[in-house]
């Protein structure tokens, strides 16, 4: 075994997943959440993410026009609440169609044979 690659390994694999997390989070936002809930959602569909990850992800998120967020208070503390803007959502399709054909075509790549 070569001394590192462990860690090598682990780096390469959430690279992987930082490239698919904006995907997955525009994906659980067409109905609004906030975000402990939203790392809930996520975290039971296999896609768990630290808080120091979501929260700077979704002020980005808003910041390019992607989401839209409000306060509510409901019966709790206030908590901002978040959801695709249209332009998110324009977005979200246009990525779920370039997953689509990205998964296509890296499957293939795996499958070939050498």
């Amino acid at each position: 075994m070569v001394e590192g690659r462990p860690e090598q390994s682990g780096k390469l694999e959430q690279d992987l997943r930082k490239g698919v997390l904006v995907l997955a989070v525009l994906s659980q936002l067409r109905a609004p959440q906030y975000g402990y809930s939203l790392r809930q959602a996520l975290a039971e569909r296999g896609m768990p993410i630290e808080e120091g990850t979501l929260y700077p992800l979704l002020r980005r998120l808003e910041g390019q026009g992607l989401l839209a967020s409000e306060w509510r208070i409901d019966d709790g503390p206030p908590r901002r609440y978040y959801t695709l803007s249209p332009e998110g959502a324009e977005s979200y399709r246009d990525l779920t169609a370039a997953w689509g054909s990205l998964t296509s075509v890296v499957g293939r790549l795996l499958n070939e044979e050498s």
